[in-house]
């Protein structure tokens, strides 16, 4: 027979220490104490799942009432009520406007299908849940108003501006999945343009734009000639992201199976994209002579598997460029790349755009590119590669630490 736990007494409660104290005379009955606050928790399982029910603080709800709610929950689930459930439609009735909360939660649901992964619904989540729900998430939907908003972004404006304008925009678009449904009316309080930006200093001028730090043009071939010095499957992931002007996730993740050897074509499909489409790069003779020295790993389709096996962190990239001490990131080669597409040759910006799988902003662009110029790529990334193992006409030569390392 399981152990029955000691029944609490009445002037114990106020006694007790922060935690969990079981309270006695009904199953699972616990007294949860927090600092001042103590109050009573049912601990059962309805259906396939263990849920905690809270049955009021002390002292409104003394031990003895906390006991026969406790017995009449019980009662409830071994009459297949879910007393949980039950409790909510109650509330739900006496309550015709929803909490923000609410209304949050009802928005990610809505937009979760236009998500291209679950990280969005989960970052939706935390950051409403840090720094919006302490102050508006039992709040009325309907009664909420600009100083509700000044109240979440103020006190984190200035110091995490990225993080604030992200919040702020969630705010707005939870708002206006409330108004469309009919649970408020009138402006919405959260909008930035003639609502909030006269009180809160624009996010450009807070902090400014921090763009990845990038290697000039004239140090690629020196840069290049020592990270092929280097051993490693990071170094070797690091060259092909260059050769490809390829983001560090896609090379990352490529796969033989989407690598066309024959035909110089890599094909990255679209959920590994940031835009969401297949994305056809055409290969220099230099990036389809880095894939065909690469060892296989048995096991595994990565073309850039870690030493123990799996996809390299995304962190591995920029170590190696830590290690030659480069003041540089992996994603700046993009910024390279582009600068000598604008500055160093006469290939269109659109081509260059197409290269970099960039979205298209303009519906005339959008029209005129209905193809992916994958044969004029093709040449334009052979320059480019051709470009990188050419030293600089005036002999400067980027100097570079050339030390081995995995």
């Amino acid at each position: 027979m399981p152990k029955r736990s000691r029944e609490l007494k009445p002037v114990e409660v106020k006694q007790k220490p922060d935690g969990m104290h079981a309270a006695g005379g009904v199953t699972g009955l616990y007294l949860r104490v927090s600092g001042d606050a103590r109050n009573w928790i049912l601990r059962v399982v309805i259906g396939d799942r263990r849920r905690d029910m809270g049955l009021g603080g002390w002292p409104d709800v003394p031990l003895a009432e906390a006991r026969e709610r406790a017995r009449e929950a019980r009662r409830k689930i071994q009459d297949g009520i879910d007393p949980i459930a039950e409790r909510q439609a109650k509330r739900a009735a006496l309550v015709s406007v929803p909490t923000f909360r609410w209304c949050a939660e009802q928005t990610i649901a809505a937009k979760r299908p236009e998500w291209k992964n679950a990280k969005h619904a989960s970052q939706w989540t935390n950051t409403l849940t840090t720094y919006a729900y302490p102050r508006l998430a039992s709040v009325p939907v309907d009664q909420i108003e600009v100083g509700h908003v000044q109240q979440v972004l103020a006190p984190i404006w200035t110091t995490k501006t990225e993080t604030a304008s992200r919040v702020r925009m969630r705010i707005e678009a939870v708002l206006d999945w409330a108004t469309a449904s009919g649970y408020r009316k009138g402006d919405n309080p959260a909008r930035w343009k003639g609502n909030l930006q006269p009180l809160m200093p624009a996010p450009g001028k807070v902090r400014g734009v921090k763009h990845h730090a990038a290697l000039p043009v004239d140090d690629m071939h020196g840069f290049m000639v020592a990270l092929r010095d280097r051993d490693g499957m990071a170094a070797r992931a690091l060259e092909f992201a260059i050769l490809t002007a390829a983001r560090s996730g896609e090379v990352r993740g490529a796969q033989w199976s989407e690598i066309d050897l024959d035909a110089a074509t890599w094909t990255v499909p679209g959920e590994r994209m940031k835009a969401g489409k297949d994305h056809r790069v055409p290969l220099s003779d230099r990036a389809v002579a880095l894939l065909q020295a690469l060892p296989r790993m048995a096991g595994t389709d990565l073309v850039f598997p870690a030493p123990r096996g799996g996809q390299l962190s995304d962190m591995s990239l920029l170590a190696v460029m830590k290690r030659m001490k480069v003041p540089a990131v992996p994603h700046g080669f993009r910024s390279t790349f582009r600068d000598w597409a604008s500055e160093r040759t006469a290939y269109p910006h659109e081509m260059a755009e197409m290269a970099l799988a960039h979205a298209i902003d303009s519906k005339t662009e959008k029209a005129y590119r209905r193809g992916d110029m994958l044969a004029k790529r093709a040449r334009m990334m052979q320059d480019w590669s051709n470009f990188i193992d050419t030293p600089p006409a005036t002999g400067n030569v980027v100097s570079l630490n050339r030390s081995k390392s995995a």
